[in-house]
């Protein structure tokens, strides 16, 4: 049993030994280096700027008071549907009621007043004019006959007024549409003292939107008016909604360093589901070309190892195209780049392949090196011609 161990041991140990023989004396695969091509193909290519921004309505309106007073009636609601002069609320009007019964008795008396005194006048100017009463007394009548017509004017303003202000009491919408907001209840008390109290805000139309976007100012010299918009809501996530660039704001908005400008997007909105608020991510088409020669923007970094560097001209650039007589430089005029894929406007044709890296990889021993194996710029051994 000894000795049929030691055999299978001696086996085993011989068996390692040739294998590691192999390993190390067997030719080893050489190293070749080709290059990865993609061929030259049409596609559309766009350049965009992105922003975040807020649905709006087109026209809103907020409605207030110009009186103070406390809220009689509210004759609308959140949502309510108005037309321009409809009724949206009543404040009291009993103080101004008041107001303007006083107003109109003073206009009654300053009336009297002055019609008195008019005649009165009439009388001593006359007789002033017959030299039968002094300067005095004409100057006197004609005094008194003014600071009455004075005051007689002065009670048609204020009744005037009075009316107006019990006019006010009565809020009427100024345009057809939807009430957004309604700021107060009834028995408010709203004062009107420095500003005007906001009572309601009314949407002129809601089927037509827009969307105010904040955009940055390394962008903003790439908008302008007429550009194509596309844009989403969180609210409908798989809807993507189209509008137009109507307006580039010209006022700056600096925050947190940050300088943005304002660009107003038109946003049809027939279905209704645009509301009022709602954060939109908008992405402005500044540049597009269609079904146009498309390549890598990776393609122009590239260049063989010791080819030797071409003039380009000005507005030109190289690529490196691989074919059957081998691989040449090719001058092309580039277009649009979105970062990932640049337009050929001229200089190459649909289907040619364009290098656009080297690959390293393995050939057996006495295997022929891969199509595009060896560089064409590297010394050929006497009498044999590059490929």
């Amino acid at each position: 049993m000894k000795k049929f161990l030691k055999i299978v041991a001696s086996l085993v140990v011989v068996a390692a030994l040739a294998t590691a023989v192999y390993f190390i004396a067997r030719p080893k695969a050489k190293q070749v280096a080709g290059y990865e091509t993609v061929a030259v193909m049409r596609g559309d290519i766009t350049n965009t700027v992105t922003a975040t921004g807020t649905v709006e309505p087109i026209i809103q309106v907020e409605v207030g008071t110009q009186v103070s007073g406390i809220i009689d009636h509210i004759y609308v609601d959140y949502n309510s549907i108005v037309k321009k002069g409809q009724l949206l609320a009543e404040l009291d009007k009993e103080v101004l009621q008041s107001t303007l019964a006083s107003a109109r008795a003073d206009l009654e008396s300053n009336k009297t007043e002055y019609e008195y005194q008019e005649r009165n006048y009439n009388r001593i100017k006359g007789l002033h004019e017959q030299r039968m009463v002094s300067d005095a007394d004409y100057e006197t009548a004609q005094y008194t006959y003014d600071r009455a017509r004075s005051a007689y004017q002065k009670s048609q303003y204020e009744v005037a007024r009075a009316e107006t202000n019990l006019g006010y009491a009565t809020i009427v919408s100024p345009i057809d549409g939807v009430v957004l907001s309604r700021d107060v209840d009834e028995g408010q008390t709203v004062a009107a003292s420095f500003n005007t109290p906001t009572l309601f805000t009314i949407a002129n139309d809601l089927s037509k939107m827009r969307v105010i976007a904040d955009v940055d100012e390394a962008d903003i010299g790439e908008v302008a008016d007429g550009q194509p918009v596309t844009f989403t809501v969180d609210a409908y996530p798989d809807d993507v909604f189209h509008g137009t660039v109507t307006q580039v704001r010209l006022q700056s908005t600096t925050e947190s360093n940050v300088v943005t400008y304002e660009v107003v997007v038109d946003a049809p909105n027939p279905d209704l589901k645009l509301k009022p608020g709602l954060t939109a991510t908008i992405a402005i088409t500044t540049q597009e070309s269609l079904a146009t020669l498309l390549v890598p923007a990776k393609a122009f970094r590239f260049t063989p190892d010791n080819a030797p560097a071409p003039e380009a001209q000005h507005g030109h650039k190289t690529l490196w195209v691989q074919d059957a007589q081998g691989v040449r430089a090719v001058s092309v005029t580039p277009g649009l780049t979105d970062g990932i894929h640049t337009e050929i406007r001229n200089g190459i044709t649909e289907g040619a392949r364009v290098i656009v890296s080297k690959r390293i990889g393995k050939a057996p021993v006495g295997g022929d090196m891969p199509a595009g194996g060896s560089s064409p710029f590297m010394p050929q051994p006497p009498g044999q011609k590059k490929k």
